[in-house]
């Protein structure tokens, strides 16, 4: 493409293209590739025939011959030199899809915006009609300009207008723009329009918007979304190999300010499972790495909690980034990264993980207790070690009987204290002499390092994945990486994802969010109904906001609709098992996985259907997801976290697995049963919103009363 011609013409993708290309059979999908390079390098060509049809209500829309069969739906304003790709489909799919589509500028907030007027004009015609007194629209308090101002078209207010329920409002999903319809749903659960408008990422100056001046729309954040200007042939094909990886390309509007925003300091980013938190943090770590530390020798560190979700981010940015600032970017796990830190530190010492303890430490452990107050049992250690010793850093007798100990159920004396503390100075010297640390030990050590000065790393920033599972020691060795400033600290996480049992503070780690602290609301992967049903599993549990803060799920939602999960009920084993089989073989094994809660059930659920001729995938801690893999997915509940598929079963929900009993039984009191509870609800709230679109859930004998409980 020669210069004068790229600075001539602006062509354009529509997000919902990819998904179309993404639809075709593969001879098709070269044709298309073949348009497209052809569309890209001068959409003006003479060999490109649009043809103007007079059955379509927009006048700017265009077809396009791909092939004897096959149509791309072009927009093509009368005035400037932009060129859209909207669709791609068979003539008659194609045909329909565009007949009754309108490509306008939003008025208010400048965003190019495509819904089906005809469809709606239909559906405010079938909405049932009432006395204003007795059933008063939703929105009538709100004025015109106010809903324009969220996203809905003028040509939509007579359809918005006639709303009375909620239902009605969902079952127009389909007719409304997203970002319209997301905040009449903000709306509609009571959020003041400042408010609604600061979700959508609205909050801004209002831009200057000229009627037709579709170049500049595309430049505006609200187009952004859903269009993205293509600049070269390389980025395209990248796209098109990865046509559903819609992610990778187009950012909501609240999201891009996250990620493009100057911050003044350490900020937190909260959000429901599916809100695209990984994606944000993603985003910003290519963001800084191309815009912001732009000198060789500057290095982002970008980290989580899990070695698989790790590999999984690596190679995402791997996508997002190539050349030197993708070398600047290191994304590594938490205890990783301390091991080799300490290493290269001239630390001495092993660490040693629970439960992955060597033979002898735990033997050291059994001996400890022994030598304790019979009056305790193993499990109260356990516990208090953990939950207090650990956390709060006790080398001392004096440090332990200081220590708070809230949300530990039995309240314990300074006498008891006294006499417990002997236990844990035991195991204490015992890993001292085998030169053994355990994990919190370790990162306490690495933070002293640094804070002494006695060590240093190279980063300019930190970016933080999953926060809600590293312990607070883990954040004060990542305020020990480098100074409070700007753009330093990006945190992301969910404390209803917390599936390891750490309730972090961030403000005890000496980290200052005040005033930085923003949150996702809209599920992008789930359905309404399996956001619903995953939601409900945490009734009434507690939910801390990382910062000592409780968190909430309200005005968290989806914008997609689709089934309720299934919940099926079986006598034997054999029978869920074949019922498993039939969901399996219904649909796209390699989009579907299976998940049970420990690795026992899930080897047993390999097997069985193994031996029913089906093809098996596992996903395990040393086998990533591959896409290049045929078959059905299976994995733990905690393997999965991170992961997204179209269907997820979880398999082996009774009552002994749902919480897991084994877990329950190992609890030294009400308090820790609750928490261990509130863990397990956590862990299957996890499973279920891996769905991008259908959830089952099978049985075998009594089913856990999470199920018979729930409301689906």
């Amino acid at each position: 493409m020669t210069t004068a011609l790229a600075n001539k013409f602006r062509v354009a993708i529509f997000d919902d293209f990819f998904e179309a290309f993404g639809s075709l059979p593969k001879p098709q999908q070269k044709k298309v590739r073949e348009f497209l390079r052809k569309f890209r390098a001068n959409p003006t060509d003479r060999s490109i025939n649009y043809e103007k049809i007079s059955t379509f209500i927009d006048p700017n829309l265009r077809t396009v011959r791909i092939g004897d069969d096959y149509r791309a739906i072009v927009l093509r304003p009368e005035a400037g030199n932009v060129y859209g790709l909207l669709w791609v489909d068979h003539h008659d799919e194609a045909m329909q899809w565009a007949a009754r589509k309108r490509c306008t500028i939003n008025p208010e907030i400048g965003a190019i915006q495509i819904y089906d007027l005809v469809e709606a004009d239909e559906t405010a015609a079938a909405q049932p009609t009432a006395p204003a007194y007795q059933v008063p629209a939703m929105f009538s308090r709100l004025a015109d300009a106010d809903l324009v101002g969220i996203g809905v078209p003028w040509e939509l207010l007579p359809l918005v207008r006639s709303f009375t329920t909620i239902e009605q409002l969902e079952g127009a999903v389909r007719q409304l723009p997203a970002m319209a319809y997301e905040g009449l749903k903000f709306l509609a659960d009571g959020e003041p329009l400042p408010d609604v408008r600061d979700a959508l990422g609205l909050s801004g100056p209002t831009p200057d918007v000229v009627p037709g001046d579709f170049e500049a729309a595309l430049h505006r954040d609200t187009s952004k979304q859903h269009f993205v200007i293509i600049e070269d042939d390389e980025a395209l094909q990248a796209m098109l190999d990865a046509p559903l990886e819609k992610w990778r390309v187009f950012l909501h509007p609240s999201q891009r300010q996250l990620v493009e925003r100057k911050w003044s300091g350490p900020a937190r980013v909260l959000g429901g499972a599916g809100t695209g938190k990984t994606v944000v943090a993603m985003h910003r770590a290519a963001y800084l790495a191309r815009e912001v530390y732009t000198v060789d020798r500057d290095r982002i560190l970008f980290t989580t909690f899990t070695a698989n979700l790790a590999e999984d981010i690596s190679q995402n940015l791997d996508k997002l980034l190539e050349g030197a600032p993708r070398k600047r970017v290191e994304v590594i796990h938490i205890d990783a990264w301390v091991a080799r830190f300490l290493k290269t530190s001239g630390y001495d010492y092993s660490i040693a993980y629970w439960p992955d303890l060597p033979a002898t430490t735990k033997t050291d452990w059994e001996n400890a207790i022994a030598s304790g107050p019979a009056a305790f049992s193993e499990a109260f250690f356990r516990e208090e070690w953990e939950r207090v010793v650990q956390p709060r850093g006790c080398v001392s007798e004096e440090d332990y009987i200081k220590a708070p100990r809230a949300g530990r159920g039995e309240r314990l004396s300074r006498g008891q204290r006294k006499d417990i503390w002997p236990v844990f100075e035991a195991y204490r010297n015992a890993l001292e002499t085998r030169r053994l640390k355990e994990g919190p030990d370790a990162m306490r050590d690495a933070a002293s390092l640094l804070r002494s000065r006695k060590a240093s790393v190279p980063y300019k920033a930190v970016i933080v994945d999953e926060a809600q599972d590293i312990p607070t020691i883990g954040f004060e060795l990542i305020r020990a990486m480098l100074p409070e400033g700007p753009n330093d600290l990006f945190i992301v996480g969910d404390g209803h994802q917390r599936i390891y049992g750490r309730q972090v503070s961030l403000g005890k780690a000496g980290i200052r969010i005040v005033g930085r602290s923003r949150r996702l609301r809209v599920n992008y992967r789930t359905t309404e109904q399996i956001r619903r049903f995953a939601v409900a599993q945490l009734e009434g549990v507690h939910v801390d906001d990382l910062d000592d803060g409780r968190d909430s799920v309200k005005g968290y939602l989806s914008l997609m609709k689709g089934p309720a999960p299934t919940v099926l009920s079986h006598a034997t084993f054999a029978a869920e098992v074949e019922a498993i089989a039939q969901f399996v073989r219904a649909g796209a094994a390699e989009r579907t996985c299976l998940v049970a809660r420990t690795k026992s059930w899930v080897t047993k659920y390999h097997d069985e259907l193994d031996a029913l001729g089906l093809t098996i995938h596992a996903i395990t801690r040393q086998t990533r997801d591959d896409s290049s893999k045929p078959g059905l997915r299976v994995a733990t509940m905690h393997r999965v976290k991170g992961l997204e598929f179209d269907r997820v079963i979880v398999a082996g929900a009774t009552a002994e697995l749902l919480p897991l009993g084994s877990a329950l039984a190992r609890a030294s009191d009400d308090a820790a049963r609750e928490d261990i509870e509130h863990q397990e609800r956590a862990l299957f709230y996890v499973a279920l919103t891996r769905a991008r679109r259908e959830v089952l859930i099978t049985s075998h004998g009594k089913p856990s009363a999470w199920l018979t409980a729930a409301k689906i």
